[in-house]
């Protein structure tokens, strides 16, 4: 019986997020075609219904700087952080380029105006910096998962930095004199309102070796789970900035607010 309910609740949550995809996707491909505002509002609208169709409770702790140009740093727990930063506030995400090609969420990350990187071709750093500041400069907000890669959620990895670099890029596209670069923790906290653990975080964690497919339909099965996004202190990026340095204090200021949050340790309001 449990099975069936999950199976059910499964089926249900696929229809409700079709459904919503089918109504916005014209217009946002409309928007995307004559460069409208809109291109930008639409995918926040999506994200926003899809993570109470999930059952995603999204808590914020700080808030997202105002300024531009604005690059977003964080950390990498799971498919989900997409919904999660998605539907705080309107932006735009850097995804390597294989995400292009999966079924479904290839797509979504068109819709959502994603630049594919290779991160493995060093020589198309350079261009692919120059791509993320021209974003930059005409105002979107970038996200980047400086890790690289996703996490098991209890901490965070090293930062990379060769597409801090874009920061430098956007100086010399626009007027700015400064870029703000502010570090992010994505923390998965509750699940049914009961506090997930080290040992619970795989349910909302999707390290690389996981089949996704599976993890999916275990996640949204489960029902209620809480994440807390938490916007550190910016970082100004300017023309004398080290990206390297910029990466470790971002990496560091990411550690804290990820520790902090599983701790509980954060003022919150919900989202």
């Amino acid at each position: 019986m449990r099975r069936f309910a999950g199976r059910l609740r499964l089926a249900a949550i696929i229809l409700a997020l079709f459904t919503t995809t089918a109504l916005l996707i014209v217009p946002q491909l409309f928007a995307m075609r004559f460069g409208w505002k809109l291109a930008n509002v639409l995918p926040m609208v999506w994200q926003r219904v899809a993570r109470r169709i999930i059952g995603l409770r999204v808590f914020v702790a700080g808030a997202p700087a105002r300024e531009r140009p604005l690059l977003l740093v964080s950390n990498h727990v799971s498919w989900a952080d997409i919904t999660v930063l998605g539907s705080v506030l309107p932006l735009s995400f850097i995804a390597k380029s294989e995400v292009k090609s999966w079924p479904v969420f290839g797509w979504l990350a068109i819709l959502q105006r994603t630049v594919f990187v290779e991160r493995k071709a060093r020589g198309e750093t350079r261009r692919q910096a120059d791509e993320i500041a021209a974003r930059l400069s005409a105002g979107d907000v970038m996200v980047l998962f400086a890790e690289g890669t996703t996490s098991d959620g209890n901490e965070v990895r090293a930062f990379k930095t060769a597409l801090f670099g874009a920061a430098q890029s956007s100086l010399r596209l626009s007027e700015a004199e400064t870029v703000l670069v502010q570090p992010v923790a994505i923390a998965y906290t509750h699940s049914n309102g009961f506090p997930l653990g080290r040992s619970g975080r795989p349910l909302a964690a999707w390290p690389g070796d996981v089949e996704l497919a599976p993890h999916l339909a275990r996640f949204l099965i489960e029902g209620r789970v809480d994440v807390t996004v938490a916007f550190g202190e910016p970082v100004r990026f300017d023309a004398r900035s080290d990206r390297k340095t910029v990466a470790k204090l971002c990496e560091q200021e990411a550690r804290r607010l990820l520790a902090d949050a599983l701790c509980g340790k954060l003022e919150i309001a919900r989202s």
